[in-house]
């Protein structure tokens, strides 16, 4: 099985989460990680499961507007927010599935956001959910969010949850997964 994972960080949250999900799939599974700036649609090759995600920007997936306020936010927060390379340039996952075309795989969005009431907050997740099916994907999972609390630090065990979420997507996938 052959799992890519795409997903936009500005401040490393969502980054660590794909790679801890990448870990959930086990040491010798065949799992591509991608910043999105770096994940051409075109060049992916066959993919038996996509898995997205990306930072919860006003209740939804982040645009070049909300991306200049978070690095200006980061800016002000006196080192808290340490911007990832990149991030004030090139796309981010809503970008990213708009030229991503019709796709025939499995896919599992997933999303950081603030902790609070999903109606609050808003889940990216759900946003690129809906992409992905557009775009001709079977979505295997439900919109997973992690969270962070109001300093835009990880809380306390969603690393862990990441990381059984990611062994939880290759054992749904893995007992699915057609004869070829």
């Amino acid at each position: 099985m052959r799992t890519v994972i795409v997903y936009e960080s500005l401040f490393g949250n969502t980054r660590r989460v794909a790679e801890t999900v990448a870990e959930g799939f086990g040491p010798d599974a065949d799992v591509r990680l991608l910043p999105v700036a770096q994940a051409d649609p075109a060049t992916l090759g066959p993919v038996d499961l996509l898995v997205v995600g990306g930072p919860t920007h006003l209740r939804g997936m982040s645009r070049p507007s909300t991306r200049k306020g978070g690095l200006d936010h980061a800016r002000r927060s006196n080192g808290v927010l340490t911007p990832e390379p990149g991030a004030d340039s090139g796309p981010g996952v809503r970008e990213w599935l708009a030229g991503a075309g019709h796709v025939a795989t499995w896919a599992a969005p997933f999303d950081t956001r603030l902790k609070g009431p999903a109606w609050a907050t808003g889940r990216a997740s759900r946003s690129i959910r809906r992409v992905l099916r557009h775009r001709g994907m079977t979505v295997v999972a439900g919109p997973e969010s992690f969270l962070v609390d109001r300093k835009g630090v990880l809380l306390p065990g969603e690393l862990e949850r990441a990381r059984a979420w990611g062994t939880r997507l290759a054992t749904m996938v893995q007992r699915t997964r057609m004869p070829t």
